[in-house]
């Protein structure tokens, strides 16, 4: 081999040993180009009110800590006719602590006195409001279990809870619906059939204004008497 040849092969293998020592384009972009890490989103926490734990199966649980926690036994009932004040009795605990529950949420700001029946009763809680209705789905019509105590009797003046009689073996309270006795001897075959949970302080004459009014043969007043109760103490 001549000393050309030998040189020319010396530059080729220098060549190639060169293009081989050089970084790859494509390898160092790669290394180089910037990680873009997409941005996390936090997960939206929803907090629960306290109302809104309440459902058709923890009735009793749920009533008996609200009980705890919103002690009040005293509320005012209001119409365009007066004012009625009543007392919550402590000894029907669940009955209590729902009344004033529907009171704080406002549900009974919805409603009407829808019958009247004079020297009888005069009941309330119930409307034709869309308002009314949408709380009653929110809660599922709950239905809250009796509490009959002895002394706790249909007098003049007593504060109960309706409740259906059909299909109701176990004599289940409207959570929604109340009455109170306008008669002034008392409604005591009621007794033991509808939970008594509090009474008229005040406001009688008022009582048996809204029992006197005129009303169609379904009890329903001519006249909407609407229904405001504030939470006193």
């Amino acid at each position: 081999m001549n000393l050309y040849k030998i040189f020319f092969y010396l530059i080729v293998l220098i060549s190639f040993l060169a293009c081989n020592s050089e970084p790859k384009k494509e390898s160092l972009e790669k290394e180089t180009k910037p990680i873009i890490k997409k941005k996390e989103v936090p997960k939206k926490v929803i907090i629960k009110k306290e109302w809104d734990s309440l459902r058709p199966k923890n009735v009793v649980s749920f009533f008996t800590e609200y009980g705890k926690q919103n002690k009040e036994t005293v509320v005012l009932l209001q119409t365009k006719y007066g004012n009625i004040k009543m007392k919550l009795y402590e000894d029907t605990p669940i009955h209590r602590a729902n009344f004033i529950f529907l009171s704080k949420v406002g549900y009974f700001n919805t409603t009407m006195f829808y019958r009247v029946a004079p020297d009888f009763v005069i009941q309330g809680g119930n409307s034709d409001n869309i308002s009314m209705m949408r709380i009653r789905r929110k809660y599922r019509n709950y239905r809250l279990p009796p509490n009959f105590k002895k002394h706790r009797t249909h007098k003049y003046g007593a504060l109960a809870s309706a409740r259906d009689w059909d299909n109701n073996p176990n004599k289940l309270s409207s959570p929604f619906e109340f009455y109170i006795i306008q008669k002034k001897d008392g409604a005591h075959h009621l007794d033991n059939e509808h939970t008594v949970f509090g009474e008229v302080m005040s406001g009688f004459s008022t009582m048996d204004k809204i029992a006197n009014l005129r009303a169609g043969s379904d009890e329903w007043p001519k006249e909407d008497v609407y229904i405001k109760i504030d939470v006193l103490r």
